[in-house]
């Protein structure tokens, strides 16, 4: 059985330790208000400024010629003289009295010299001019309001600046400082007890801290502190949980990062990043640093679409000399995490950088049992849950996968008004996870109901009466996800290594919903697709992969091409003749053909036990491994209460047809 991954977890947050949620616009309507102050200010200064000058403005300046020619005409009406500055008024018909235009009427001339009391007595008396004498004043008020926009403007334009150079992370200048979060002691912790399945990893992320903290009992033998440690795992395993648990054990700071933090869209600000941080790291040494999914910098170098001297070069450059490099960095460990080991560079698994690579692999039985005691802690069951049970269900579960398990029997208890979480509910959840919802509404026909209820009854058969299969389940023909109908086994122990004979079995398992579809209808159908699909996955490797074939013998064939920058498998590379292609065809189509007919004589010859589980799966839709074993040794199931069927049968059908999928 095969279970895909899941790529989120379910993070478990006391209350102490959630953090409001920041509102994303705060900064922005900050930001906002600032500058429109300031425009303000400015708008403002400069209004004022030409409100104070404008007097002067509205005075013209003239030359001293034409101010005596006004003088003589007796046009001056009066004036205000300060030191040289003669301010005059004219009169309002001075065009008319020298029958000349005049398009202004205050003026402002400066004179050869000062003039002294006996020249303003001559112009009161000759020329009827009223005058006014007042002391020079430094003008530095009018240079104030002159200057206060332009002050201003400068002072507008440094708040900017150093808003730009010291506004933290959002900065235009702060590029190049480090992102990782310190965690700090009056957080709330996760710690090892939080963490379950991983055993061996936690041993030796413990001797790690017990480093830290008690450095001389490992120096006095001769011992270095690591210099990091790289965890490895298919995704959902915890491994950023076990750096949790770090942070939350080690009496040290923990400062935590992730891979694509470090490339910006700017130059060099990887590497400067990458400095700053273990800068950060030699001024709190000891600590501990931790980058999540470093395969963001750390990939092969010169692997690269768009040629080798790239920006994430740099920067795994810079983190490569400050792992290991001319300056030493004591009491400093780096944790790195990633499911993509394949794709990191050798310079950074060597040892003296990553000294220790730990494995945090999908748990096994009593793994599973202890993550799932972990995330039941705080949920109410009921009595009759039995987490070994689930457990032995479920596996290939990764702590994701359980965590959501968990999840969804709890959202179905609380959907149903439960005040505890049942085994039902549990194995609800299972089905839910492992095969998908239910699809109770999906409208299908008598014909495709009766034809899906003997494409499982003929797997359930033939797993039944294969040496060596894994013991069947539960079967249903419910429509779940894609499927139009399910059947389930439950391994009694944990494989890890499969031999040639259960792989033989895995082949006639797939072929028996096609044999036991050709027996009764005398027709094949595409809902066998999947099958059909799996099966030619499952005998090419046994023939390419792992030297199964009996005319190949112990030779692979295939090797893949993997681009290391786009990070997947995009060809394989055909490394062997045409006859060999041949002899790879006649191989795989020999494996399966003998599959098929091994399944066919099983179902012919149980024809019977064929019949019934059909008959009692129209009935019931469901049948667990209990009720097969009793419909197989010919035994009468109880009678189930009459209630409307859960599939429409008024002759509507799909114009796309899922595809059948059996685990």
């Amino acid at each position: 059985m095969n279970t895909s991954d899941k790529k989120k977890t379910r993070k478990r947050v006391s209350p102490q330790n959630k953090q409001p949620k920041r509102d994303e616009n705060f900064q922005w309507r900050k930001a906002t208000r600032t500058l429109t102050f300031w425009l303000i200010i400015i708008i403002v200064s400069i209004w004022i400024s030409d409100r104070f000058s404008l007097e002067e403005k509205s005075a013209k300046e003239i030359t001293y010629s034409k101010f005596v020619e006004h003088l003589e005409n007796k046009q001056i009406e009066e004036a205000v003289v300060e030191g040289k500055e003669f301010l005059g008024q004219l009169y309002d018909n001075a065009s008319a009295l020298n029958e000349e235009l005049v398009d202004y009427r205050s003026f402002k001339v400066t004179l050869p010299e000062a003039p002294t009391e006996e020249t303003a007595a001559k112009w009161i008396q000759d020329y009827g001019v009223a005058v006014e004498f007042r002391e020079m004043s430094n003008d530095w008020w009018s240079y104030l309001f002159n200057l206060l926009p332009w002050i201003l403007f400068g002072v507008f334009g440094i708040f900017i600046l150093r808003r730009m150079q010291g506004g933290g992370p959002k900065g235009i200048f702060s590029f190049g400082k480090s992102r990782a979060k310190l965690t700090t002691e009056n957080q709330s912790k996760v710690t090892f007890a939080d963490v379950a399945g991983a055993d061996e990893a936690k041993q030796e992320l413990r001797e790690i801290i017990e480093f830290l903290k008690d450095p001389d009992k490992f120096q006095k033998l001769g011992g270095r502190i690591p210099k990091g440690a790289l965890l490895l795992g298919p995704p959902g395993t915890g491994k950023t949980l076990l750096a949790k648990a770090v942070a939350g054990e080690a009496d040290v700071p923990f400062f935590s990062m992730s891979g694509a933090d470090f490339v910006e869209m700017f130059v060099g600000v990887g590497a400067s990043r990458v400095r700053d941080l273990f800068e950060q790291g030699k001024k709190n040494a000891p600590c501990i640093i931790f980058i999540d999914e470093v395969d963001a910098v750390g990939r092969h170098r010169g692997a690269g679409l768009g040629g080798g001297h790239d920006e994430r070069e740099q920067t795994l450059n810079q983190l490569l000399v400050e792992m290991d490099g001319f300056e030493s960095n004591e009491g400093v460990i780096l944790i790195a995490a990633t499911n993509r080991p394949d794709v990191l560079d050798h310079a950074l698994l060597r040892p003296g950088r990553f000294d220790r690579q730990i494995v945090v692999d999908r748990p096994d039985v009593r793994g599973r049992e202890g993550i799932l005691k972990v995330h039941t802690k705080d949920i109410p069951i009921a009595k009759d849950v039995v987490l070994a049970t689930i457990a032995k269900g479920t596996p290939g579960f990764s702590g994701a996968d359980l965590a959501n398990l968990v999840n969804e029997s709890a959202l179905l208890a609380a959907r149903h008004n439960k005040k505890e979480v049942d085994m039902h509910d549990f194995e609800y959840a299972k089905d839910k996870v492992m095969m998908g919802a239910e699809r109770k509404s999906m409208l299908i026909t008598d014909e495709e109901k009766n034809l899906t209820a003997y494409h499982e009854a003929g797997h359930v058969l033939v797993a039944k009466h294969t040496a060596g299969s894994d013991p069947v389940h539960k079967v249903t023909i419910i429509p779940r996800g894609r499927a139009l109908g399910v059947t389930t086994t439950l391994p009694i122990d944990e494989k890890h290594n499969y031999s040639r004979t259960f792989c033989e079995g895995m082949l006639v398992h797939l072929m028996g919903g096609r044999a036991a579809e050709l027996l009764v209808m005398n027709e094949l159908t595409t809902g066998a697709g999947n099958d059909i699909e799996r099966a030619t996955a499952l005998a090419r490797k046994m023939v390419c992969e792992w030297g199964m074939g009996k005319k190949l013998g112990p030779l692979t064939f295939g090797k893949k091409d993997e681009e290391i920058f786009l990070g997947r498998e995009i060809a394989r590379h055909k490394d062997y003749s045409e006859k060999t292609a041949q002899l790879i065809d006649d191989e795989i189509r020999e494996l399966v053909e003998v599959a098929v007919e091994k399944a066919a004589a099983i179902v012919a010859k149980h024809s019977d036990q064929l019949h019934a589980l059909a008959k009692e799966l129209l009935e019931r839709e469901i049948l667990d491994g209990v009720e097969i074993d009793k419909i197989l040794n010919g035994e009468k199931l109880k009678p189930v209460a009459s209630k409307k069927s859960s599939t429409n049968s008024n002759g509507t059908k799909k114009k796309k047809k899922p595809e059948r999928l059996d685990t």
